[in-house]
């Protein structure tokens, strides 16, 4: 793979402070109420949700063009979850939910969410390794 870009970024946990290299990130971080924090700041789980919704819908744009629809009135809501997992560690699962134009029938709906989750790069790097769930709205 010929690697376009690179983004770094640097965290001290789940109850700490996270940075991007070029400091246009810096967010505090803080477990939710439901694990035990005081969410008073950021998780990993709606950074990485707000990360997948974005690069999903932009995938959709790239694969909407191919077949001649026009999403520019799409918007995507990712839902993280964690749990356990049955190996003593932590595990995440995710739901989609792609709210389409109009003029998008749920057919050609499906059709797009299927191949933009061929083509998204969230999408490759979670497949086989947490459930990912695509919902049309």
């Amino acid at each position: 793979m010929s690697v376009l870009y690179t983004a770094v970024g640097t965290a001290n946990g789940r109850d700490g402070r996270g940075v991007s290299s070029d400091g246009k990130l810096d967010v505090t971080l803080a477990p939710p109420p439901e694990l035990g924090g005081t969410g008073e700041g950021t998780n990993p789980e709606q950074l990485f949700a707000v990360g997948y919704a974005a690069c999903f819908t932009s995938a959709m744009g790239v694969v909407a063009k191919r077949m001649d629809l026009d999403v520019s009135d799409v918007s995507t809501t990712a839902e993280v979850g964690i749990g356990p997992n049955d190996s003593g560690g932590f595990a995440l699962d995710v739901t989609l939910r792609v709210e389409m134009p109009d003029a998008i029938s749920a057919e050609q709906g499906k059709e797009l969410l299927e191949a933009t989750h061929r083509v998204c790069p969230y999408s490759n790097a979670t497949r086989g390794n947490i459930p990912v769930r695509l919902v049309v709205e």
